[in-house]
């Protein structure tokens, strides 16, 4: 019997979704508060446990979207999403989005969905970690390109893409790297540091664009093997390529840790196993009705009753 797959939800990037494709005044509590983050949010999960039927869901959090550690290596990490005047980890985030996510962290206590983060790290670094630890098969749901290099066939670990959103996600394997990149997914990220990535202020090599990245790593493996080749003489690098690759040597011998997404983290226990009813019927209720949820929540509920 194929066992059913674990599905790991990366929460802000559903529900950062869910706010900019729902207008606020198509959604909201009977005191005017847009709730339209909420209600896209709770949908997708809702669509996603239909469609893909785990048995098992996490939703992961960002207690920390920009890590210091990261920062550290590369200061450029992310900068872009810095709030003008905000401190050295404000992010631009909406105030009405902002105010929509303890919402939704009760609604999916009240359900029974854990939702964990752990200080220091983003969300992509607790879907590595779950994803590392716990038995297969996993589905990532993410809009996160970096989540590419997370794919493994064997166990298997799976990246439900939504780029274009939870009713048109991309079921992707490794085939699917290998076919948009020209990479396999366990060079993915050696890939995105040697392109760079203007979303996560990524700097990359200089001259080196998707092609020739795709092609280095292709030919050797990894950044490790690479630059090792760079330092043989007959190793057949073009001059051009060989001054630009030397020039980034600072650069590469940090971007690696960067992009990887840790897969040690240390995570509180959680019993992972999709509930067959609310945690708290009369919690949920009482939310439903506070916000004007009643319909995705019941959308929930009716998911996760059905999914057994």
């Amino acid at each position: 019997m194929t066992r059913r797959p674990l599905l790991l939800v990366d929460s802000a990037s559903l529900y950062f979704r869910a706010y900019f494709g729902i207008p606020e005044s198509a959604a909201q509590a009977p005191d005017g508060s847009p709730v339209n983050a909420v209600r896209g949010f709770l949908d997708m999960v809702a669509q996603l446990i239909r469609t893909r039927r785990p048995d098992r869901l996490i939703c992961a959090l960002d207690y920390d979207w920009r890590p210091a550690w990261r920062v550290e290596l590369i200061p450029s990490y992310k900068a872009q999403r810095l709030a003008p005047g905000g401190g050295p980890s404000t992010e631009v985030v909406p105030d009405n989005l902002e105010a929509q996510v303890p919402l939704i962290l009760e609604v999916l206590a009240a359900v029974g969905i854990p939702a964990i983060g752990a200080k220091d790290y983003e969300a992509d670094d607790v879907i590595g970690t779950l994803a590392t630890t716990q038995p297969g098969p996993v589905e990532v749901a993410s809009g996160d390109r970096d989540l590419f290099q997370l794919i493994d066939d064997a166990k298997p670990v799976r990246l439900l893409y939504c780029g274009r959103g939870v009713g048109k996600l991309e079921d992707c394997d490794d085939a699917a790297v290998q076919a948009k990149y020209g990479v396999p997914a366990a060079g993915y990220a050696d890939f995105a540091a040697l392109r760079g990535d203007p979303s996560d202020g990524l700097p990359g090599v200089a001259g080196v664009g998707d092609k020739t990245a795709a092609r280095l790593i292709a030919r050797y493996g990894t950044l490790d093997a690479m630059l090792a080749a760079l330092d043989d003489p007959k190793a057949g690098f073009a001059p051009g390529l060989r001054a630009k690759l030397d020039a980034a040597r600072d650069y590469l011998a940090v971007a690696p840790t960067v992009v990887n997404v840790a897969r040690d983290v240390q995570l509180p226990d959680v019993d992972p196993a999709l509930p067959a009813a609310p945690a708290d019927g009369d919690a949920l209720l009482a939310l439903a009705e506070k916000w004007n949820l009643a319909g995705p929540c019941r959308r929930l509920v009716d998911a996760i009753s059905h999914a057994g």
